[in-house]
């Protein structure tokens, strides 16, 4: 794609960050400029962990208060895992019962690094079958000139995350190098995404920021849960965005980003922090294997993390912002205040100048 055409592209995008329905806008006085910004209902993935890292399960809607730019939110639905979301209105008053879930590890050191102390997952049975239903998941793969080391091992990692997503989940396999392709788009097909895995091939410089907007733009476009899972060995030289303007339109649409990086944090200290920034904001997680069979073990890892997520929605309340939006999430009573939760910081609605 040239540089002229992805320009007039982002000029396109710019019109999308925040929202596909409108809910909201502000007027002013009849023959005058109108800034409008439109919010749809915000939806936010979360996973709640305490202080080792364990998943909690078991919470209800009234264990979680939510802030937007300090204006408490209404929970509107409501969902815990692979369960389908729910009216406040659906669930029996009560207290929670949390329960600690400890992920698949095996014993061993601690050598794969996503922003905490990790041992090895311990790819089971158990861990495989225990996944996040009624989502999408969007697979990036790197197949720049960074994957000519190893890349039949790669297709091997992406394949076998492939078929440990088992249920209704849709998968799409989107690839990457200066240029951006889809060899299987969504779909609840396995076998047409694993013909997609095998049909990729190296290619050249590696435009990954433009790869990542067009993958969330089509995800954006969908409802439900979705996530962008990232398959790559090395740092972006080709691209005509900034990892900034991803991160955003990611925030904006509530878009979860997983980054699995084969290349070691340590010697590429730029692009490690550029990851670990726009997976936190969005309430993903970053990976940095120090070597190739740590792969499949960081699929692992984000797969256990995506079968314990919650998902919580709510209609914003009114709010004369037109920016940056924060949004805070915190959890209720005596029984859950040692826990921790990890979830996108905020997101930007969608504005627009119209004139008369």
């Amino acid at each position: 794609m040239t540089r002229r055409c992805f320009f007039l592209l982002l000029m396109l995008l710019g019109m999308f960050p925040g929202s596909l329905i409108p809910g909201m806008a502000q007027e002013a006085e009849p023959g005058t400029a109108v800034f409008r910004v439109e919010v749809d209902m915000v939806l936010l993935n979360l996973a709640v962990t305490d202080k080792k890292g364990n998943y909690i399960t078991g919470l209800y809607p009234w264990d979680f208060e939510l802030y937007e730019d300090g204006i408490q939110q209404k929970v509107a639905t409501f969902a815990e895992g692979s369960d389908a979301p729910r009216r406040l209105g659906e669930f029996l008053p009560g207290q929670s019962q949390p329960r600690v879930v400890r992920p698949f590890y095996s014993r061993g050191p601690a050598r794969l690094r996503d922003g905490n102390p990790q041992e090895f997952p311990q790819a089971t049975a158990e861990s495989v079958a225990s996944l996040v239903a009624g989502a999408s998941v969007f697979i990036l793969f790197d197949t720049s000139n960074y994957m000519y080391r190893g890349f039949v091992f790669a297709q091997d990692a992406i394949s076998e995350f492939v078929r440990s997503l088992d249920g209704p989940d849709r998968v799409a396999l989107y690839s990457y190098s200066r240029d951006f392709s889809r060899p299987a788009a969504l779909t609840s097909d396995r076998v047409e995404v694993l013909r997609g895995v095998r049909s990729t091939v190296a290619g050249d410089d590696a435009a990954l920021y433009n790869a990542l907007l067009l993958t969330i733009k089509d995800a954006a476009e969908l409802s439900g849960r979705k996530v962008v899972v990232v398959f790559s060995n090395g740092p972006d030289n080709a691209s005509v965005v900034s990892p900034e303007a991803v991160r955003e339109l990611a925030q904006a649409a509530g878009i979860p980003i997983y980054m699995i990086s084969t290349r070691e944090a340590k010697h590429d200290p730029v692009s490690t922090a550029v990851f670990e920034r726009m997976t936190v904001s969005t309430g993903g997680k970053a990976y940095f294997a120090k070597n190739w069979t740590d792969q499949q073990k960081a699929f692992s890892l984000i797969r256990d993390d995506l079968s314990h997520l919650y998902a919580l929605s709510y209609y914003p309340q009114p709010n004369p912002n037109r920016g940056w939006r924060d949004i805070t999430v915190k959890l209720v009573g005596d029984h859950v205040k040692d826990f921790r939760i990890r979830t996108r910081s905020g997101y930007r609605p969608r504005t627009g100048r119209l004139s008369r």
